[in-house]
């Protein structure tokens, strides 16, 4: 057998393996005997024999993990594996839009994700969407960056949330190509980020106590304590010296033009503690000093964070173009007023959407 059809097989026992496990998962399943026959792939078990991505990204393997669904992707420009977590949609009887659902700084390799942190997936399971969240790619901001970084290794991220993830969904869920995105904390700079960079791919993003500006001094320090002082990286590896036109180019709010059309819904507490900053609270740190953690760092990320916000809601006035701003007078920056914020901004997200 040559080695191009032992490619092509080892490709249909994966797509047969991952029809198997989407079809048990989550409820999937064709249309009733009274409606008409599931135009979803998934459920019809008519996936493509070939699942691949331009640059030959794949889908390597697929599990069921604690009860929930992970498919394996392969990035070719990372030449890495990485596990995608996949929700399906309420009804799969027709093509269904797409939510890239962001974890924060540690890219959901942590205990701090949507799905650990929040009710996210139970308020999205009754909705007509497939929910997609990478895992992996912390402290990285979600970036491409210039070169591979000691500690933190080689990040493409750009290129796999643009160009290698969305082809491998669409062709493997049977999408109806239209997509959002939302995110929190650095993947809120990243949700803007992205649409910039590929123009048409999203049609919605929302945007949680994150800093959109990232190549002045002031946006660069939030950069900086993340990425250096958080994560053990190197800036320099990813955007370059300070004065690197990388750090500009990568910028949502220099760029904010490339914004207009999207459905933007963006959201910022004020750094004072609000209901869900309480001592043992279900959204806070646990014990005293977790209070105390969540209310003074917290509180001082989230003032930054909104003192960005508030700038980009300034440039998005002076070039006219329309977003759903939340701007609560509390809120520290924390799971409990990011989990109201999904919910907040679902009818922002899902209205172009074709739900």
């Amino acid at each position: 057998m040559t080695r191009r059809s032992r490619t092509s097989s080892t490709r249909v026992v994966l797509v047969a393996a991952l029809a198997a496990a989407l079809f048990s998962f989550g409820g999937v399943g064709p249309a009733s005997a009274d409606g008409p026959t599931s135009t979803d792939p998934v459920a019809s078990g008519q996936l493509l024999a070939s699942v691949t991505s331009p640059d030959g990204s794949y889908i390597e393997k697929t599990e069921i993990i604690n009860g929930l669904l992970y498919v394996f992707v392969h990035s070719a420009a990372m030449d890495k594996t990485f596990p995608v977590l996949i929700q399906r949609p309420a009804d799969t009887s027709e093509p269904r839009p797409v939510l890239y659902l962001l974890n924060g700084a540690g890219g959901g390799e942590d205990l701090a994700s949507w799905q650990s942190k929040t009710d996210a997936m139970t308020f999205l399971a009754d909705k007509n969407i497939n929910v997609v969240t990478p895992i992996g790619g912390k402290w990285s901001y979600y970036a491409d960056w210039k070169q591979p970084d000691p500690v933190l290794g080689v990040n493409k991220w750009k290129t796999f949330l643009t160009q290698e993830l969305p082809p491998l969904i669409d062709a493997g869920l049977g999408t109806n190509g239209k997509n959002a995105i939302a995110g929190l904390s650095t993947s809120g700079t990243t949700v803007l980020s992205l649409p910039e960079a590929a123009p048409g791919l999203y049609q919605s993003a929302a945007a949680y106590s994150g800093c959109a500006q990232i190549s002045d001094p002031v946006g660069q320090q939030f950069v900086k304590l993340a990425v250096e002082t958080w994560g053990g990286g190197d800036t320099r590896n990813m955007y370059g010296a300070s004065n690197d036109p990388m750090w500009a180019a990568n910028d949502p709010y220099v760029h904010a033009e490339k914004l207009r059309g999207l459905a933007l819904y963006i959201s910022n507490g004020n750094g004072l503690p609000g209901p869900y900053d309480t001592l043992n609270g279900p959204y806070a740190l646990p014990g005293p000093d977790g209070l105390a953690n969540q209310v003074v760092i917290g509180g001082i990320i989230e003032a930054g964070t909104n003192f960005c916000t508030h700038n980009l809601q300034t440039r998005l006035n002076e070039l006219g173009i329309p977003a759903h701003f939340n701007l609560p007078p509390v809120g520290t920056h924390s799971w409990g007023y990011w989990q109201d914020d999904l919910k907040d901004s679902w009818p922002i997200i899902s209205a172009p959407l074709g739900i």
